[in-house]
This record gives C-alpha cells, structure tokens and sequence, in this order.
C-alpha cells in the first residue's frame, strides 16, 4: 500500500491561562492508503489536535507534516484549502450541517465550492444519497432527520468529492447505540468498498475495536501501535 500521510516529531503547544500545554508531543506517525485506523485515547490526549493537523485545519509548532508525498508546512492557506476540499473528507460529532438548506443541498455544497455544474453534481448527489439509503430523505432538512440521518447526510457530504482521506471526531457521540451502529457500518463500507482511507478518533473502546488498527495516546504522547485481523 503507498503511503497517505506521514508525521515526523510533530509537536503542538497551547497557551492556557498563560501556561504551555504539550498538546502533541514530538510525535511520529504514517498511514497507508485504504488503512481503517482508530486513535483513541482519554479527554486531553491530543487525539483532535492529531486529526486537525492532519486534516490541515491546525499547523504544527514543531516538526513536518507530509500528505500523498508532499510536504505541507509551506502551504499558503489558499493551497490548503484546496487540499480540504478535494483530498480529505471530515465528520463531526455535531453534524455541522446547515439548518435552511436540503439534505441534498448540504451534499452538494463541497460541489457547488469546486465549480461543478449543476448537470454533474445533481446526479452524484442522488446516487450517494441512495448508496447511504437516504433517498428518501432528500428534500428534508436537518430538523426533519433523525441523528442518525443527519450523520449520514454529513458523510456523504464528506465524501461526495471523493476524497483520500476521511476523518472522524467522535461520529457517534452525539447517537444512540442502534443509530451510531448504523453510522460506523456506512463509514466502514466507504472504507472497504471505495478504498477510502478512514481514521476515526474515539474515546469508546469497543469503537476502537472494530478498527484494522488502534493507536492509543496520552498527554500528547502515542503509548501503543497494534494492528488487528
């Protein structure tokens, strides 16, 4: 498998209430393409702060970042954001959808932002809406959907650009048991099936179980690297 995305001591500090906090702590880590990876670890592990900084949401104090080969520490903000939008995909534990548009509508919107005609990205938001079986749920907005169709409709936002990688923040903490099943089966079969490169962050150990492989952190640190199956 080639390589997505490799870390080499990667450091990030925060200032709280005028004292450093190691948020990451020279941390060294890659990933391989089509990996189904959980990174888990208790509240103030660094585990969100990992994600951001390989979703090219946050910038490292410290150390090099690389995504498909390239090196990203001298990005303008504009390259990243062209990078978000075409090469990774995120979903929340809060949904971020938006309230006034159509399930349909907050799918296309990484489409609409790109330039892709109304002609091309109609059809590819049907079809994905149909893949995750929320076909019929097309016209609704977020307040007529259930949690559960609400973070379907934000992975197929997440994924309607075809992206290399997917990461996940808590996907079903804001679930019940039977719908956060239903939300870890659809991102595990865009993993399986479109190849997708998924990495999921939980605090929920039997989450982190179903995973091909489990990185545990704290205080900044990764204390383990196991893989399953």
């Amino acid at each position: 498998m080639a390589e997505i995305c490799r870390l080499e001591a990667i450091a990030r500090r925060f200032q709280v209430g005028g004292q450093p906090v190691h948020a990451l702590r020279r941390l060294d880590l890659s990933f391989q393409a089509g990996e189904y990876v959980a990174i888990m670890g208790p509240s103030g592990s660094g585990k969100s702060t990992l994600l951001h900084i390989l979703g090219l949401l946050d910038r490292p104090d410290e150390g090099h970042y690389f995504l498909n080969g390239q090196p990203t520490e001298s990005l303008d903000e504009e390259t990243r954001a062209r990078l978000r939008r075409e090469r990774i995909g995120f979903v929340f534990q809060s949904f971020h959808l938006i309230p006034r548009l159509s399930a349909a509508e907050n799918v296309a919107l990484p489409l609409v932002l790109a330039g892709v005609p109304p002609e091309i990205r109609q059809p590819r938001v049907e079809a994905m809406l149909d893949t995750l079986g929320l076909s019929d749920r097309m016209h609704h907005r977020p307040d007529q959907l259930s949690g559960g169709q609400r973070q379907r409709v934000a992975i197929a936002r997440a994924t309607i650009s075809e992206p290399d990688l997917l990461l996940a923040d808590e996907p079903t903490g804001n679930l019940d048991r039977a719908s956060g099943e239903e939300v870890m089966e659809t991102l595990e079969s865009l993993n399986r099936e479109k190849g997708i490169t998924l990495l999921v962050v939980t605090h929920d150990l039997r989450l982190g179980a179903r995973a091909h492989r489990q990185i545990h952190m704290e205080d900044g640190r990764m204390l383990s690297d196991e893989r399953s199956g």
